[in-house]
């Protein structure tokens, strides 16, 4: 198992939908272990393939450390997608991409989600509190939305010169991380 470099803020891959994946290879089975060792030595409790730069609908999760011992720990979540949701939750949110800055996100409180686990077989899978927000996050992720995308223009104003800090790599974390330069046009 390897560690994998973070993509920070401003990186292109962060904004960019993710393919569905039809197969799972070894590699893919490779990248799971490696992403589930990269967000925990990051002290995450969720990571998406488009944070450490790989665009497929893969997302891994352990709150294990968490309430709730009825989730399953870890978890890797090939394909999501929520068929039912109710409720609705606020709650305080942080990003292994964004770090240093939580702000509060309402999302649905419960939701249903059908998924392919590591062996493509389809499950499904009911979940709420913690599990849900951070599947919900990570399924963000895949569709190349942030949770700062979430949170109001004022908000997004008050926060840019931090934002700004993150994408320009001027962070102090205990993290590998990549800053993706931007290409710019004369």
């Amino acid at each position: 198992m390897a560690l994998l470099p973070i993509y920070l803020y401003g990186s292109d891959v962060l904004k960019k939908k993710a393919p569905r994946m039809t197969v799972v290879t070894d590699d893919d089975i490779t990248l799971i272990q490696d992403m589930l060792e990269t967000m925990h030595e990051a002290n995450g409790i969720g990571l998406a393939a488009t944070q450490v730069g790989v665009l497929k609908q893969l997302l891994v999760v352990d709150i294990s450390g968490a309430d709730d011992d009825s989730a399953p720990n870890p978890i890797a979540i090939i394909n999501p997608e929520i068929i039912e949701d109710d409720g609705e939750s606020e709650m305080e949110e942080g990003c292994l991409s964004i770090p240093d800055i939580r702000e509060t996100v309402t999302r649905p409180q419960l939701i249903k989600l059908r998924y392919h686990d590591a062996s493509m077989k389809v499950k499904v899978l009911e979940a709420d509190g913690l599990l849900a927000r951070v599947i919900q996050h990570e399924m963000d992720h895949l569709n190349g939305v942030l949770f700062v995308d979430h949170l109001s223009a004022a908000k997004r104003t008050f926060l840019r010169n931090r934002l700004r800090k993150i994408s320009k790599g001027d962070i102090d974390i205990d993290y590998e991380f990549v800053v993706e330069k931007k290409k710019h046009r004369r």
